[in-house]
């Protein structure tokens, strides 16, 4: 049996299109022994290791709103001097809401969350290969607690950021868990296109993180494609210019998903 040991990138609402780069993967016949995420791709990854079947994982996602990504936080007001914009409650309620489980104990496959220490800049590992006794759902809002849009998260006497600060696509954790077969879906951002476009500090300051976020996911690619090619299984689907929280496009991204994944499973081993 293939061991998979599948990837996915971070991504906000984007992130859509890993459900149904799962759902291809499945009819490929092809189980996850592991899974590996960052901040959406997190939230993903714990939804289907929770036991959750597809249509029920699709349902859940699709019933979130603009609101339940993007809920203005009273402190926005404070203009250049707010810490966030966003309320990380509201946010806090939607992946309780996508992940039924409450440990990572109780998942019926490991899963690995990747965060970011606030204070040392190290990138932290949750759960399998990390530290596994911290609740599940404050590890997946550290996971996804993007800077400027949400306040660091604090788990313990630390405070920790989005995983994408450090490795949006967090290929390199997944070598540690023996795969036969890494398959990695990155709905990250991208160097060419706009990805969408926002005015002032805020547009800036987008920019600056799409530059960032791509850079590390085209030079992890790179690495892989030239150093473990046979081992690598990447689905990137095409899902245009949409803006960082743009839910009323998580149908079309699901479907995106699917096909980039399966054209990629394609790739690997023709029928």
């Amino acid at each position: 049996m293939t061991r998979v040991v599948c990837v996915l990138s971070g991504g906000s609402a984007k992130g859509a299109a890993h459900v149904g780069a799962i759902r291809a993967l499945a009819d490929w016949e092809l189980q996850p022994a592991h899974f590996v995420g960052t901040s959406i791709g997190a939230v993903v990854a714990a939804s289907f290791a929770s036991g959750l079947p597809y249509e029920e994982v699709l349902r859940r996602i699709t019933t979130l709103t603009r609101r339940d990504f993007a809920a203005l936080s009273p402190r926005a007001l404070l203009g250049p001097f707010a810490s966030h914009l966003f309320q990380s409650g509201v946010w806090r309620e939607a992946v309780e809401m996508l992940v039924p489980a409450r440990g990572f104990d109780d998942l019926q496959t490991p899963l690995t969350v990747t965060a970011v220490d606030a204070q040392s800049g190290d990138l932290v590992l949750f759960g399998a290969g990390g530290r596994s006794r911290v609740p599940l759902v404050d590890a997946l809002c550290a996971s996804c607690a993007l800077p400027l849009y949400f306040p660091p998260v604090r788990i313990g006497d630390r405070q920790y950021l989005d995983g994408g600060v450090r490795a949006v696509f967090p290929l390199d954790v997944a070598a540690q868990f023996d795969p036969d077969l890494v398959f990695g879906v990155n709905v990250g951002p991208t160097l060419s296109g706009a990805n969408g476009t926002s005015p002032g500090l805020i547009g800036a300051h987008r920019r600056a993180m799409r530059i960032m976020m791509a850079a590390q996911a085209e030079e992890v690619i790179t690495r892989w494609t030239r150093e473990r090619r046979d081992t690598l299984v990447l689905a990137q689907p095409v899902l245009g210019g949409r803006t960082t929280f743009a839910v009323e496009g998580v149908v079309g991204y699901v479907e995106s998903g699917y096909r980039a994944a399966y054209r990629a499973l394609c790739e690997w081993r023709p029928r």
